[in-house]
């Protein structure tokens, strides 16, 4: 890979061994998902349905796990993961656009993260609300900007951040789910099993929690955005499938345990963090005080690797020459500045963007996961295309599921997600040019003609009501 002429590429590890990498894995999937998990299941169905969303979310991940470990195995020279697998199966612009879509992915999840912090606050401090005033708004600005500062100054190292982090956050998650299951009554499970008559058909249950259940997995394929990294590339699947089992189990429990402390009507009205609320439910103020300051320190250690990877993504892609050579340099200890300065800038668009919202955390969230499905799409419909054997049934399997969040996420955010992506061309115009190459070639003209047109449409449905935020 082509060093800027600033600096040697040293902003993470040269060397990153198996436990670093699954530390990476697990601590960009715990973040702010888990702390919402009861209230948002809760909104959408009961047991039953819980449990079935996790076993189709669960196997469908573990196949997209298993797509990332082959693909890290098959394909070594591949660095960036889910970026360089997309350009390798169809393409230069629609590896642009899977560069692009999991990096702005990265940069709405942040602001899930200020709108959680700014709630839980709130709690206390009613100005706050959930995360959505203008008070909330203008603290969470500083946040991010006193953050991009820092990072700035030289705070670069994701990996052993995220180590030292994961430790910290994992453990009042696991405290949770032991407190709850020891709070569990029997008789509020039973009742919370189906909640017949208020939730729609099973299936429509299940089609609800999926775009949450993407939010959560968020991070399973952060091994492979580091791979160039690895002390040995095999380590780059083996961290990505055991980070996985591990997060899955943790994310499962946490949400069916809760079913056990109080009615489902009752957790479904919980202010976010809900895990807070059924931890007060169950033992008093003090659990959500313990839940609080987990979630503050979680959110805050996955706001900066979530950053952090996210400028990578931009960088790695302006070094391939598939993003303006600007976002390709570096400064002060090799900080990819430029990068780095862009994500902010996204982040504090879409911080303000959710004061226009119903639901400022909820439309983050599932605007992120929405933005990840065509990245993972096209990593999985890469594995389709070099996959044999066993290899091509677990690809199609993957590529299966993932159409099916497509088809879950529904019109409102795929339409809101060209919106974000149309603009994006821009940067792709950029680099073209600056290379003296043509434009876009026949097949990239029909590509860019579709995500205009589902941003036209986007916006319309916006301005008439159809759809909104």
């Amino acid at each position: 890979m082509a060093k800027t002429d600033t600096a040697p590429d040293v902003r993470t590890p040269q060397s990153l061994s198996f436990m670093t990498m699954t530390a990476m894995v697990v601590g960009s999937m715990v973040g702010a998902g888990v702390f919402s998990l009861p209230r948002r299941f809760a909104q959408e169905t009961g047991v039953v349905g819980a449990f079935i969303a996790w076993v189709v979310a669960g196997a469908g991940m573990l196949m997209l796990a298993f797509v990332f470990q082959m693909l890290a195995v098959r394909k070594p020279e591949l660095d960036a993961g889910v970026y360089a697998y997309a350009k390798a199966g169809f393409g230069e612009y629609l590896g642009f656009f899977s560069a692009f879509g999991y990096w702005a992915s990265a940069c709405v999840g942040n602001v899930t993260y200020w709108v959680l912090i700014m709630s839980t606050v709130g709690a206390i401090a009613p100005a706050l609300g959930e995360g959505d005033t203008l008070l909330s708004i203008a603290l969470s600005t500083v946040g991010v900007w006193v953050f991009f500062y820092l990072v700035q100054r030289g705070v670069k190292d994701a990996a052993v951040i995220n180590r030292v982090v994961t430790v910290a956050k994992l453990v009042p998650i696991v405290v949770f789910v032991f407190l709850a299951l020891f709070a569990l009554d029997p008789k509020v499970f039973a009742d919370n099993l189906t909640g017949t008559g208020d939730y729609g058909s099973l299936f429509d249950q299940v089609r609800g929690t999926m775009l949450v259940t993407v939010f959560v997995f968020l991070g399973v394929e952060g091994a492979s955005v580091y791979s160039r990294h690895a002390q040995r590339r095999e380590d780059v699947g083996r961290a990505t499938v055991l980070g996985f089992l591990s997060v899955f189990a943790v994310f499962a429990s946490v949400t069916i345990v809760s079913y056990g402390v109080l009615p489902y009507a009752e957790i479904a009205q919980l202010r976010q963090p809900s895990m807070g609320g059924v931890l007060e439910a169950a033992y008093g103020t003090w659990g959500n005080v313990f839940v609080s300051i987990g979630l503050i320190v979680s959110v805050l250690g996955a706001y900066l690797a979530w950053t952090l990877m996210a400028a990578e993504v931009l960088y790695v892609a302006a070094q391939d020459k598939d993003m303006p050579r600007f976002l390709g340099t570096t400064r002060r200890g090799d900080v990819p500045f430029a990068s780095l300065l862009l994500t902010t800038i996204l982040i504090q668009v879409v911080l303000v963007v959710t004061y226009f919202s119903a639901d400022a955390f909820n439309f983050a969230l599932d605007l992120t996961s929405a933005l990840s499905l065509i990245p993972f799409l096209l990593a999985a419909g890469y594995a389709v295309k070099i996959a044999r054997g066993r290899g091509l049934l677990v690809a199609g399997l993957a590529t299966a599921y993932t159409l099916f969040l497509l088809f879950a996420a529904g019109p409102k955010f795929l339409l809101v997600s060209f919106i974000v992506y149309a603009p994006a061309t821009v940067l792709f115009v950029m680099a073209r040019r600056e290379q003296g190459r043509r434009l876009f070639s026949p097949r990239e003209a029909v590509i860019l003609a579709v995500s205009v047109a589902g941003a036209l449409g986007g916006i319309v449905a916006l301005a008439t009501g159809w759809i909104s935020i």
